[in-house]
This record gives C-alpha cells, sequence and structure tokens, in this order.
C-alpha cells in the first residue's frame, strides 16, 4: 500500500509587522500580490499604514529581511510625512488655498457657513458634533463640484470639446484623469487647494480631451488657454501631498 503525502501548505501571512523606528513602534501592512517580481515598500498619504508587497514565491522572513534593509529610509520617509488633521473643531484646514479654523455651532441652521472671526476665517459646521466631519467633508465635495465645473465649461468652450460626465474621487496617486470616453475625474481635495491649482487641473483634464497623450502639442495647447501652469505645477509638486493630510479617517 502506497503511503500518501500532503503538499505542506504555507502559513498563512499576518496582516502587519510591527517594526520598531528608535522611539516608536510602527505597524506595516503586508500584501501579497502574485504579479509583483519583488519587494516593495510604500508610505502612503498622512495617517495611513506603510504597505510591504510581498512577490510570488516571498515569504515572511523576506519581507522582515527587506523591512529590515529599508528601517533608515521608512524613518525618514514618515519624519518628512505632513502630520494627518482631522475635521475636527478647533482644528485648521485649508479652504481655497486660505487657512480656515473649523468651528461647531450646534445651535445653527444649515450645514456650513464661511464666516470670519476674531483669529481669522472659519467654517462653521451646524449640527450634531457627531456629524461633524461627514457633514464638513460632503460640503467640501459639493463646493470641489462647482467650481470643477465652472472651470471645465470654461475651458471646454476655449477648446471645443466637452466632457461626458465629471466625477469626484479621492484619489492617491492623481489629481485627475480624462478617460478615453470623455470621463473626467478630479480629486475633492483640490478645493482645499489654491484656486489657480484647481483651475490648472480642470484645463489639464480638459486639454487631454483633444490631446491624449503629453505630446508637445498637449502642453502647448495647455499652456495658452491656462497660463498658471508652471507655476500650479510648481505648487503641486511642493505642497500637493500635504492636502492628503486632512480629514484622513472621514474622508471617501
Amino acid at each position: 500500500m502506497g503511503l500518501l503525502f500532503r503538499s505542506r501548505q504555507p502559513a498563512p501571512l499576518p496582516e502587519h509587522l510591527d517594526l520598531s523606528l528608535g522611539d516608536r513602534t510602527v505597524p506595516v501592512r503586508l500584501r501579497a500580490n502574485a504579479r509583483a517580481r519583488r519587494y516593495t515598500l510604500r508610505v502612503g498619504r498622512a495617517g495611513g499604514e506603510p504597505v510591504v508587497t510581498i512577490p510570488a514565491g516571498g515569504s515572511l522572513g523576506g519581507a522582515r529581511s527587506f523591512l529590515e534593509r529599508n528601517r533608515l529610509w521608512l524613518k525618514r520617509r514618515l519624519e518628512a510625512r505632513p502630520e494627518a488633521t482631522p475635521f475636527a473643531a478647533g482644528e485648521t484646514i485649508p479652504f481655497r488655498g486660505a487657512s480656515h479654523v473649523i468651528r461647531h455651532v450646534p445651535a445653527r441652521r444649515g450645514t456650513v457657513l464661511v464666516e470670519g472671526g476674531p483669529d481669522g476665517p472659519c467654517l462653521c459646521v451646524c449640527g450634531g458634533e457627531e456629524h461633524l466631519s461627514r457633514r464638513l467633508v460632503d460640503w467640501l465635495k459639493r463646493e470641489a463640484k462647482g467650481d470643477l465645473d465652472r472651470a471645465v465649461f470654461r475651458y471646454s468652450t476655449m477648446i471645443g470639446r466637452k466632457p461626458t460626465v465629471i466625477r469626484l474621487r479621492d484619489q492617491k496617486g492623481r489629481w485627475g484623469s480624462c478617460s478615453s470616453a470623455g470621463t473626467l475625474s478630479f480629486s475633492w481635495r483640490l478645493i482645499l487647494a489654491p484656486p489657480m491649482v484647481l483651475d490648472y487641473l480642470a484645463a489639464h483634464e480638459v486639454t487631454h480631451l483633444a490631446e491624449m497623450n503629453h505630446s508637445p502639442r498637449f502642453w502647448r495647447l495647455l499652456r495658452r488657454i491656462c497660463p498658471d501652469t508652471d507655476r500650479a505645477e510648481a505648487w503641486l509638486k511642493a505642497h500637493g501631498s500635504s492636502l492628503h493630510a486632512y480629514g484622513v479617517a472621514d474622508a471617501g
């Protein structure tokens, strides 16, 4: 009678590894990807966990060794990352590029009111405190949609091309996109940036309706309809990542 041998299944990966970085311990999320060819380490937005991608054939031990080799890099990246700022009463956030203090005004009617205050402009959020962050996010998205709709209409008229639909997302890797079907998608967080930045992103994606590339023709057309292109690009490069630090736990 023959013997039956069962192949040993690899132990399931834990969800996290704890990595000691000097005076603190950082949880690092593990993600297996059968299509990945090598280990990678990504540091996302403020408040988010670092993520190690484990390739096909990788192991928990390999992930530990990879993290040890990249310990100093991870420490520096986390220290350089802006601190997360929740949408809560007393916090200060940018709105159209200007600092605004969040105030909770439970007795007022409405959703969010923009008012002046002794310490500068305020975003006064009405209703119950348990709904403050959600109300503020929803209001910011509506403001972003209105500004983007107007900017897209203006630039679409200039080049004679109209989108099929305009959508808002909380995109991590890009501020805007244009599909081959004419769908324009934007990050609602552009409402936090100076108006010229939101305006530039609208012009950028509208230009893709005529030039679905980043060829010299694309940039010539974009700079013709949006003279602030270079200034807005420089602002995004210097400050864009900071926009992801606001309302991290509440934004969707």
